[in-house]
């Protein structure tokens, strides 16, 4: 099976804590795609929440300051969900089906890790809100790009104002990282990269994950 075939209609994902890299990884993740032979028309790349029209008014609404509305922790869970259900249907099932890679800024592991570790929410719940939405649609690949709570909030503060959820407390972000790392203990394609390295070592540990995905595939 050549390269290209082994890559068709793969989906891969970047997950991390703010400020871990996560946009830098995804060009990091492209140009590797590139070597390999694929063209930019090939490829597909998503954000979440958001992605598509719907999704991306869910995004406005998650990340909004309302003064005299609090937005309850059950109901962010949900928007998540829908938002991501209208990402997946409309999105991303579609470009796998045409055989296209398709390369997503965070995915399901974000809710275990913000909703649940976070926010408290009971993991089971969300895991049953997740069979709900998605069934067993899930990622082909996951990266997850580990870093200290603050250091990541500290590069993310360099990027201009935080939004609601950047400015949350440390130990919302310790707890969500927790979970993170105990997600990617548990899964067998998927990897941890310490993104507190030099860009350039990120890079270097990023094309050899994926080198050695692609062979084992």
């Amino acid at each position: 099976m050549s390269v290209l075939e082994k890559l068709a209609g793969k989906f891969i994902v970047i997950e991390g804590l703010e400020g871990a890299g996560k946009t830098t990884a995804i060009q990091y993740i492209k140009n590797w795609l590139i070597s390999k032979g694929l063209a930019e028309r090939q490829l597909a790349f998503t954000r979440e929440p958001g992605g598509t029209v719907l999704a991306e008014k869910m995004r406005d609404i998650v990340k909004m300051d309302v003064t005299d509305e609090q937005l309850a922790d059950k109901a962010e869970l949900l928007i998540m969900y829908a938002a991501r259900v209208q990402l997946v249907e409309h999105k991303i099932k579609p470009a796998l089906a045409a055989g296209h890679v398709v390369i997503g800024d965070r995915h399901n592991w974000s809710s275990l890790a913000y909703q649940g570790g976070g926010r408290g929410i009971d993991l089971n719940l969300i895991n049953e809100i997740k069979q709900v939405a998605l069934g067993d649609f899930k990622a082909d690949f996951t990266l997850f790009l580990d870093i200290e709570p603050e250091l990541g909030l500290a590069r993310a503060r360099g990027r201009g104002e935080l939004d609601r959820i950047e400015r949350l407390a440390i130990d919302f972000f310790n707890r969500s990282r927790a979970v993170f790392q105990q997600l990617v203990s548990e899964e067998k394609n998927a990897v941890c990269i310490d993104a507190s390295q030099t860009f350039s070592q990120v890079e270097i540990d990023i094309n050899r994950q994926l080198d050695a995905w692609l062979a084992s595939l």
